[in-house]
């Protein structure tokens, strides 16, 4: 349930409600907005009703949460989130860029393609230390030397770095060296894993899962946020179907879906999402369009080399092209690069 308090509520009449909610076994939530402070009971509806908080002269009104997911969707929380990722905000009127290879592979490698995307206009750096592939033959990256490197060249670049956790014992380790975590679409439903990120204060990036439902993404952000970390960064990679010309088929119905059903903020990774290097300046003019928050987008200085997804990588120049051409939509979407 959410309470909605009068415009002339204040943080003391909040306390004292909260306290009465906590009393009665419920899950307290204190969402203070521009206008109105939301207040949220999570839990057996029939004990709040013993509170008559109906009743308490700076409630406004008592409104039940019907969607599944109580903490992110939009009904117990109006205002759109704004996520931090070191210094780079997600949300508002701010289009996020988050670009690097899709692994790391050296030193060399991730200095040369961060100082690039840098140079470009790029907000955060990418880079996988951990890498879980179809096939246990493929490159499954360097484990916490990446991190290291990863970690080294962002100090280096001053970018925040972003990059995937697989598993909940290596969370405190990818804490330790990135500015946030990545969860890839493999493990969006991994509900340990998920809880033990909503235990850390450090910014998640949610990746949906190939053949994850938009309701079954929003289920696993929930379960982030119920654990207490709000931060976290929905993003559309695509989804499987039926259709073989493209790697994935990217579900852009799903941003204006996200955007209304939900406060957290949600990114378009075109290289994924697409699988093919020509097709990801397209699709990401298309998300800035639809409305999404930022992009995620695959660069390395040498494609033909990589180890990981080269052919769906830009190169530097293609980088530069990139953001170029997808300026105008993102203005005309009024959101800023």
């Amino acid at each position: 349930m959410i309470i909605i308090l009068k415009p002339e509520a204040t943080k003391q009449d909040a306390d004292e409600i909260l306290a009465q909610i906590e009393s009665v076994g419920l899950k307290p939530l204190y969402m203070p907005g521009t206008e109105r402070t939301v207040l949220g009971a999570i839990g057996d509806e029939r004990k709040l009703g013993s509170l008559h908080l109906e009743s308490h002269p700076c409630v406004d009104r008592i409104t039940p949460i019907l969607t599944p997911y109580k903490l992110v969707s939009r009904e117990s929380h109006p205002a759109d989130t704004l996520v931090d990722i070191g210094g780079a905000m997600v949300g508002g009127k701010r289009f996020t860029i988050i670009a690097g290879p899709c692994a790391v592979e050296s030193p060399e490698q991730m200095l040369l393609t961060a100082q690039a995307v840098r140079d470009t206009g790029a907000h955060c750096l990418r880079g996988g230390a951990y890498k879980p592939r179809s096939s246990p033959y493929s490159f499954q990256g360097l484990g916490k030397q990446g991190l290291e490197i990863l970690h080294d060249v962002s100090e280096k670049v001053g970018l925040p770095a972003v990059t995937e956790v697989i598993e909940t014992e290596d969370v405190s380790l990818v804490e330790k060296y990135a500015a946030a975590f990545q969860v890839g679409a493999r493990n969006m439903q991994n509900f340990r894993l998920l809880k033990a990120l909503g235990k850390s204060r450090k910014p998640v990036i949610l990746k949906r899962g190939m053949s994850a439902t938009v309701e079954d993404l929003l289920l696993a952000a929930e379960y982030i946020v119920s654990e207490g970390n709000p931060k976290v960064i929905l993003c559309e990679r695509g989804i499987r179907t039926f259709e073989t010309a493209t790697r994935n088929t990217l579900d852009l119905n799903a941003i204006p879906y996200i955007k209304q059903h939900s406060h957290l903020p949600v990114i378009v990774d075109p290289s994924h999402g697409t699988g093919v290097r020509e097709y990801v300046t397209p699709m990401a003019k298309a998300a800035a369009a639809c409305g999404a928050d930022g992009l995620i987008v695959e660069v390395h200085n040498d494609p033909k080399s990589a180890l990981s997804d080269g052919h769906q990588s830009l190169d530097p120049d293609q980088f530069m092209r990139f953001m170029d051409e997808i300026r105008p939509f993102v203005q005309a979407a009024g959101k800023e690069l």
